[in-house]
Protein backbone atom coordinates (compact mmCIF):
# COMPACT_ATOMS: atom_id res chain seq x y z
CA UNK A 1 0.00 0.00 0.00
CA UNK A 2 1.09 3.72 -0.96
CA UNK A 3 1.99 6.26 1.80
CA UNK A 4 -0.70 7.97 0.20
CA UNK A 5 -3.06 5.38 0.57
CA UNK A 6 -1.85 4.37 4.12
CA UNK A 7 -2.44 7.98 5.02
CA UNK A 8 -6.10 8.17 3.86
CA UNK A 9 -6.91 5.23 5.33
CA UNK A 10 -5.35 6.07 8.81
CA UNK A 11 -7.21 9.11 8.43
CA UNK A 12 -10.79 7.42 7.58
CA UNK A 13 -10.06 5.20 10.39
CA UNK A 14 -9.39 7.63 13.18
CA UNK A 15 -12.38 9.63 11.71
CA UNK A 16 -14.83 6.23 12.11
CA UNK A 17 -13.06 5.99 15.85
CA UNK A 18 -13.82 9.82 16.54
CA UNK A 19 -17.39 9.25 15.57
CA UNK A 20 -17.98 6.26 17.54
CA UNK A 21 -16.76 7.49 20.38
CA UNK A 22 -18.79 10.77 19.84
CA UNK A 23 -21.96 8.36 19.79
CA UNK A 24 -21.11 6.50 22.40
CA UNK A 25 -20.62 9.68 24.77
CA UNK A 26 -23.89 11.49 23.60
CA UNK A 27 -25.98 7.51 24.00
CA UNK A 28 -28.52 8.25 27.30
CA UNK A 29 -27.86 5.55 29.75
CA UNK A 30 -30.92 3.49 30.02
CA UNK A 31 -33.52 4.52 33.13
CA UNK A 32 -33.48 3.29 36.17
CA UNK A 33 -37.32 1.54 36.63
CA UNK A 34 -38.95 1.97 40.14
CA UNK A 35 -42.51 0.65 41.03
CA UNK A 36 -44.46 1.81 43.57
CA UNK A 37 -47.04 -0.47 45.45
CA UNK A 38 -49.06 0.58 48.20
CA UNK A 39 -52.49 2.68 48.84
CA UNK A 40 -53.97 5.92 49.34
CA UNK A 41 -50.66 6.76 51.95
CA UNK A 42 -48.82 6.43 48.38
CA UNK A 43 -51.15 8.18 45.64
CA UNK A 44 -51.77 11.17 48.39
CA UNK A 45 -55.43 10.52 48.78
CA UNK A 46 -56.99 14.21 50.16
CA UNK A 47 -54.31 16.04 48.56
CA UNK A 48 -53.23 18.61 45.51
CA UNK A 49 -50.73 15.73 45.33
CA UNK A 50 -53.01 13.01 44.59
CA UNK A 51 -53.37 14.35 40.95
CA UNK A 52 -50.07 16.31 40.21
CA UNK A 53 -48.04 15.64 37.67
CA UNK A 54 -49.89 12.91 36.70
CA UNK A 55 -48.24 12.62 33.26
CA UNK A 56 -45.04 12.22 34.33
CA UNK A 57 -45.55 8.12 35.68
CA UNK A 58 -47.44 5.71 34.66
CA UNK A 59 -50.22 4.28 36.35
CA UNK A 60 -50.87 0.58 35.92
CA UNK A 61 -54.47 1.11 37.20
CA UNK A 62 -55.21 3.76 34.72
CA UNK A 63 -56.59 5.93 37.21
CA UNK A 64 -54.13 9.08 36.40
CA UNK A 65 -52.79 9.27 39.68
CA UNK A 66 -49.40 11.14 40.43
CA UNK A 67 -49.31 11.19 44.03
CA UNK A 68 -45.82 10.75 45.66
CA UNK A 69 -44.47 8.85 42.71
CA UNK A 70 -44.55 11.81 40.61
CA UNK A 71 -42.97 14.40 43.26
CA UNK A 72 -40.07 11.34 43.55
CA UNK A 73 -39.89 11.89 39.67
CA UNK A 74 -39.53 15.47 39.82
CA UNK A 75 -37.35 15.58 42.94
CA UNK A 76 -34.79 12.51 40.67
CA UNK A 77 -35.05 14.73 37.47
CA UNK A 78 -34.00 18.13 39.14
CA UNK A 79 -31.26 16.11 40.64
CA UNK A 80 -29.93 15.24 36.99
CA UNK A 81 -30.62 11.58 37.26
CA UNK A 82 -33.14 9.31 35.22
CA UNK A 83 -35.91 7.36 36.43
CA UNK A 84 -38.88 5.55 34.74
CA UNK A 85 -41.63 5.86 37.79
CA UNK A 86 -44.66 3.28 37.26
CA UNK A 87 -47.38 3.06 40.57
CA UNK A 88 -49.80 0.74 41.49
CA UNK A 89 -52.00 1.47 43.64
CA UNK A 90 -55.48 0.90 45.58
CA UNK A 91 -57.30 2.59 48.37
CA UNK A 92 -57.35 0.92 51.78
CA UNK A 93 -55.34 -2.27 50.52
CA UNK A 94 -52.70 -4.15 52.06
CA UNK A 95 -50.26 -5.58 50.36
CA UNK A 96 -51.82 -9.01 49.82
CA UNK A 97 -54.65 -7.66 47.95
CA UNK A 98 -52.04 -6.63 45.46
CA UNK A 99 -50.66 -10.33 45.85
CA UNK A 100 -54.09 -11.52 44.93
CA UNK A 101 -55.57 -9.12 42.45
CA UNK A 102 -52.40 -7.29 40.63
CA UNK A 103 -49.96 -9.97 40.07
CA UNK A 104 -50.06 -9.54 36.16
CA UNK A 105 -50.01 -6.08 36.55
CA UNK A 106 -46.64 -6.19 38.28
CA UNK A 107 -45.11 -9.22 37.69
CA UNK A 108 -42.11 -7.90 35.99
CA UNK A 109 -38.41 -6.92 35.63
CA UNK A 110 -37.94 -3.87 38.17
CA UNK A 111 -34.42 -1.94 39.51
CA UNK A 112 -36.42 -0.95 42.21
CA UNK A 113 -39.72 -1.34 44.28
CA UNK A 114 -41.13 0.15 46.73
CA UNK A 115 -43.76 -1.68 49.20
CA UNK A 116 -46.19 0.47 51.08
CA UNK A 117 -48.76 -1.39 53.16
CA UNK A 118 -51.61 -1.26 55.29
CA UNK A 119 -51.78 2.07 57.61
CA UNK A 120 -52.17 -0.27 60.91
CA UNK A 121 -50.35 -3.16 59.21
CA UNK A 122 -53.52 -5.26 59.69
CA UNK A 123 -57.37 -3.78 59.37
CA UNK A 124 -58.72 -6.12 61.45
CA UNK A 125 -55.87 -6.75 64.09
CA UNK A 126 -54.05 -3.01 64.75
CA UNK A 127 -50.23 -3.68 64.96
CA UNK A 128 -50.35 -7.52 63.58
CA UNK A 129 -48.13 -8.13 61.15
CA UNK A 130 -48.17 -11.40 59.82
CA UNK A 131 -49.77 -10.56 57.06
CA UNK A 132 -47.32 -7.58 55.95
CA UNK A 133 -44.58 -10.43 56.77
CA UNK A 134 -45.61 -13.01 54.99
CA UNK A 135 -47.16 -10.69 51.87
CA UNK A 136 -43.60 -8.41 51.56
CA UNK A 137 -41.82 -11.35 51.26
CA UNK A 138 -44.15 -13.24 48.55
CA UNK A 139 -43.47 -9.90 46.45
CA UNK A 140 -39.53 -9.67 47.21
CA UNK A 141 -39.20 -13.18 45.87
CA UNK A 142 -41.35 -12.53 42.83
CA UNK A 143 -39.68 -9.29 42.12
CA UNK A 144 -36.27 -11.00 42.54
CA UNK A 145 -37.22 -13.76 40.25
CA UNK A 146 -37.60 -11.28 37.32
CA UNK A 147 -34.37 -9.62 38.52
CA UNK A 148 -32.02 -10.86 41.17
CA UNK A 149 -30.59 -7.44 41.40
CA UNK A 150 -34.12 -5.52 42.24
CA UNK A 151 -33.82 -2.87 45.03
CA UNK A 152 -36.89 -3.43 47.01
CA UNK A 153 -37.53 -1.61 50.19
CA UNK A 154 -40.32 -1.05 52.58
CA UNK A 155 -41.87 2.21 53.42
CA UNK A 156 -43.13 2.36 56.75
CA UNK A 157 -45.40 4.82 57.12
CA UNK A 158 -46.77 7.34 60.06
CA UNK A 159 -49.27 7.51 62.79
CA UNK A 160 -52.87 8.61 62.78
CA UNK A 161 -53.75 11.27 64.91
CA UNK A 162 -57.65 10.26 64.31
CA UNK A 163 -55.96 6.37 66.18
CA UNK A 164 -54.34 8.01 68.87
CA UNK A 165 -56.39 11.18 70.23
CA UNK A 166 -59.79 9.79 69.42
CA UNK A 167 -61.99 7.84 72.81
CA UNK A 168 -62.01 4.31 72.22
CA UNK A 169 -59.23 4.37 69.44
CA UNK A 170 -56.64 1.84 68.82
CA UNK A 171 -53.65 3.65 70.31
CA UNK A 172 -55.84 6.31 72.50
CA UNK A 173 -53.51 7.49 75.28
CA UNK A 174 -50.21 6.64 73.96
CA UNK A 175 -48.19 9.70 72.71
CA UNK A 176 -48.38 10.45 69.01
CA UNK A 177 -45.21 8.16 67.85
CA UNK A 178 -46.65 5.26 69.42
CA UNK A 179 -48.82 4.01 66.91
CA UNK A 180 -45.67 4.58 64.41
CA UNK A 181 -42.81 2.56 66.87
CA UNK A 182 -45.24 -0.09 66.21
CA UNK A 183 -45.58 0.28 62.38
CA UNK A 184 -42.30 -0.01 62.54
CA UNK A 185 -41.60 -2.41 64.52
CA UNK A 186 -43.43 -4.83 62.19
CA UNK A 187 -41.94 -3.50 58.70
CA UNK A 188 -38.59 -3.97 60.42
CA UNK A 189 -40.05 -8.05 61.39
CA UNK A 190 -40.57 -8.00 57.87
CA UNK A 191 -37.34 -6.53 56.21
CA UNK A 192 -35.71 -9.15 58.49
CA UNK A 193 -37.67 -11.90 57.59
CA UNK A 194 -36.83 -11.73 53.76
CA UNK A 195 -32.77 -11.44 52.72
CA UNK A 196 -34.53 -9.83 49.16
CA UNK A 197 -35.64 -7.02 51.00
CA UNK A 198 -32.37 -4.63 51.06
CA UNK A 199 -34.25 -2.29 54.18
CA UNK A 200 -37.39 -0.16 55.71
CA UNK A 201 -37.29 3.64 54.38
CA UNK A 202 -38.17 6.02 57.65
CA UNK A 203 -40.89 7.96 56.15
CA UNK A 204 -42.74 7.74 59.49
CA UNK A 205 -39.52 8.21 62.06
CA UNK A 206 -39.12 11.53 59.92
CA UNK A 207 -42.99 12.67 60.68
CA UNK A 208 -42.17 12.16 64.21
CA UNK A 209 -38.79 14.74 63.74
CA UNK A 210 -40.94 17.13 62.67
CA UNK A 211 -43.09 17.20 65.57
CA UNK A 212 -40.17 16.83 68.02
CA UNK A 213 -38.34 20.05 66.23
CA UNK A 214 -41.15 22.03 66.17
CA UNK A 215 -42.01 22.02 62.38
CA UNK A 216 -45.23 20.40 62.77
CA UNK A 217 -48.40 20.24 65.53
CA UNK A 218 -48.60 16.94 66.86
CA UNK A 219 -52.06 17.59 67.86
CA UNK A 220 -54.85 18.97 65.14
CA UNK A 221 -57.55 18.39 67.60
CA UNK A 222 -56.57 20.88 69.45
CA UNK A 223 -55.74 23.12 66.86
CA UNK A 224 -52.96 24.05 64.99
CA UNK A 225 -49.76 26.46 66.81
CA UNK A 226 -48.91 29.42 64.90
CA UNK A 227 -45.91 28.57 63.60
CA UNK A 228 -46.44 25.12 62.69
CA UNK A 229 -47.24 22.92 59.74
CA UNK A 230 -50.22 20.03 59.81
CA UNK A 231 -48.89 16.85 58.43
CA UNK A 232 -52.37 15.68 58.41
CA UNK A 233 -55.16 16.21 55.88
CA UNK A 234 -58.48 17.11 56.92
CA UNK A 235 -59.43 13.64 58.09
CA UNK A 236 -56.51 13.27 60.45
CA UNK A 237 -55.81 10.05 59.05
CA UNK A 238 -54.19 10.70 55.66
CA UNK A 239 -51.24 13.13 54.88
CA UNK A 240 -51.54 16.70 53.87
CA UNK A 241 -49.09 18.31 51.26
CA UNK A 242 -46.46 18.35 54.07
CA UNK A 243 -47.10 14.84 54.99
CA UNK A 244 -46.88 13.69 52.04
CA UNK A 245 -43.84 16.13 50.64
CA UNK A 246 -41.66 14.63 53.59
CA UNK A 247 -42.79 10.91 52.45
CA UNK A 248 -41.27 11.77 48.97
CA UNK A 249 -38.46 13.36 50.25
CA UNK A 250 -37.31 10.21 52.56
CA UNK A 251 -37.98 7.53 49.11
CA UNK A 252 -35.79 10.08 47.12
CA UNK A 253 -32.86 10.43 49.56
CA UNK A 254 -33.11 6.29 50.68
CA UNK A 255 -33.72 5.25 46.97
CA UNK A 256 -30.86 7.90 45.10
CA UNK A 257 -28.69 8.46 47.95
CA UNK A 258 -28.80 12.10 47.18
CA UNK A 259 -29.14 14.55 50.24
CA UNK A 260 -32.67 15.66 50.22
CA UNK A 261 -31.44 19.16 50.82
CA UNK A 262 -29.38 19.41 47.65
CA UNK A 263 -32.64 20.16 46.18
CA UNK A 264 -32.33 23.87 47.33
CA UNK A 265 -35.10 25.86 48.68
CA UNK A 266 -36.70 26.69 45.58
CA UNK A 267 -37.59 23.15 44.73
CA UNK A 268 -40.20 23.13 41.63
CA UNK A 269 -42.86 20.83 43.67
CA UNK A 270 -43.00 22.92 46.69
CA UNK A 271 -42.92 26.34 44.63
CA UNK A 272 -45.66 24.77 42.35
CA UNK A 273 -47.78 23.82 46.10
CA UNK A 274 -47.14 27.15 47.48
CA UNK A 275 -44.72 25.73 50.32
CA UNK A 276 -42.55 28.75 51.40
CA UNK A 277 -38.49 28.31 51.17
CA UNK A 278 -38.23 28.16 54.83
CA UNK A 279 -40.84 25.09 55.05
CA UNK A 280 -39.00 23.39 52.09
CA UNK A 281 -35.58 23.80 53.74
CA UNK A 282 -36.90 22.61 57.50
CA UNK A 283 -38.72 19.51 55.47
CA UNK A 284 -35.17 18.96 53.56
CA UNK A 285 -33.20 18.83 56.50
CA UNK A 286 -35.91 16.70 58.51
CA UNK A 287 -35.56 14.66 56.22
CA UNK A 288 -31.66 14.55 55.89
CA UNK A 289 -31.31 13.95 59.62
CA UNK A 290 -33.81 10.91 59.45
CA UNK A 291 -31.79 9.27 57.05
CA UNK A 292 -28.44 10.06 58.45
CA UNK A 293 -30.09 8.61 61.96
CA UNK A 294 -30.92 5.53 59.63
CA UNK A 295 -27.52 4.65 58.51
CA UNK A 296 -26.12 1.69 60.23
Amino acid sequence: MSTHRKSIFARQFLASLAAFAAVSIAAPAFADTILFVGNSFTFAALSPVWKYRADTVTDLNGGGVGGVPALFKLFTTEAGLDYQVSLETSGGKDLQWHIDQKTPVIDKAWDHVILQSFSTLDAKTPGDPTSLVSSSAALAKMFHARNPNVDIRLDSTWSRADLTYKSGAHWYGQPIDAMEKDVRAGYDKAAAASPLIKGVIPVGGAWNRAFQTGFADPNPYDGIDAGKVDLWAYDNYHASTFGYYIEALVIFGAVTGKDPLSLGPREQAAVEMGVSPAQTTAMQQIAHDELAAARP
